[in-house]
């Protein structure tokens, strides 16, 4: 098999120039368009595209992505496996700032979104499985590319996708901890539903930027802060993704360098 991997970028984490010989691509899908051009090139001679989830200069809104399109269009492109970045709200006192999350579960809180290929049952019914939505091969390679790297991660973690683009009400962010949230996002659920549905193995790596509102002993989360945070550990994230995809061989298996 030959390996392609697709990179999903979220917000402050979708820098093309991790890619070498960078070609940027337009296309357009039954879906309408991806949220950005697909960067094309190679990871220490991996086949790699890089797609901006908000668009090159972060115009859409979590709401506007248009999730087909972009899963779509990776697929159209011969994507054999997608890696996502995303930043995230902690729900979790152990999941500090700057933490990893290597997400296995999610939530999906969302209201507004195209969740799935399947409008219609008119050629017939289609009801993709959901239970394990993230890839274990993915995410074994995310868990040990970070311990390689002495990131601080957690391996496992629901992910609760909130409809945005506000932040969480103090008792919307109480409940979510009741439910087994670990962290929040406004993006991976659907991402994830959709990829599944593709049959394109996924994986996500959230980078914890706040602790949402729940934590009454800090002020509640600001999108100041949060853009802080990301430039404090935007590389660190860079890294363990170059890290990860230069160790996945032929068969998409994942083998650290020694």
């Amino acid at each position: 098999m030959t390996v392609k991997i697709g990179i999903i970028g979220g917000s402050g984490l979708d820098d093309p120039e991790i890619l070498g010989d960078t070609e940027n691509i337009s296309v357009d899908t039954p879906y309408g368009k991806p949220s950005s051009a697909l960067s094309v090139g190679k990871i220490n001679g991996v086949d790699v595209i890089l797609l901006a989830r908000h668009g090159n200069a972060h115009q859409l809104s979590p709401t506007q992505v248009n999730y087909r399109a972009n899963i779509y269009a990776l697929k159209d492109r011969g994507v054999t496996h997608i890696i996502a970045t995303t930043a995230c709200g902690s729900l979790r006192r152990e999941i500090e700032r700057g933490h990893f999350v290597i997400v296995d579960q999610f939530i999906d809180f969302t209201k507004h979104r195209k969740i799935t290929f399947h409008d219609s049952f008119e050629n017939g019914a289609v009801h993709t499985p959901m239970a394990e939505p993230f890839n274990i091969e993915l995410r074994n390679a995310l868990d040990d590319a970070a311990k390689e790297l002495g990131y601080k991660s957690h391996f496992g973690g629901t992910v609760i996708t909130i409809e945005g683009p506000r932040f969480s009400t103090k008792a919307e962010s109480k409940m979510f901890r009741m439910w087994g949230g670990d962290v929040i996002n406004m993006s991976i659920a659907p991402e994830a539903a959709l990829a599944n549905e593709a049959k394109i193995p996924y994986a996500a790596v959230a980078m914890a930027t706040d602790y949402d509102c729940w934590k009454e002993d800090e002020a509640p989360v600001s999108w100041e802060e949060i853009l802080q945070v990301f430039n404090q550990n935007a590389n660190r994230v860079k890294k363990l993704i170059i890290h990860v995809v230069s160790g996945i061989k032929k068969g998409g298996r994942y083998e650290p360098e020694r």
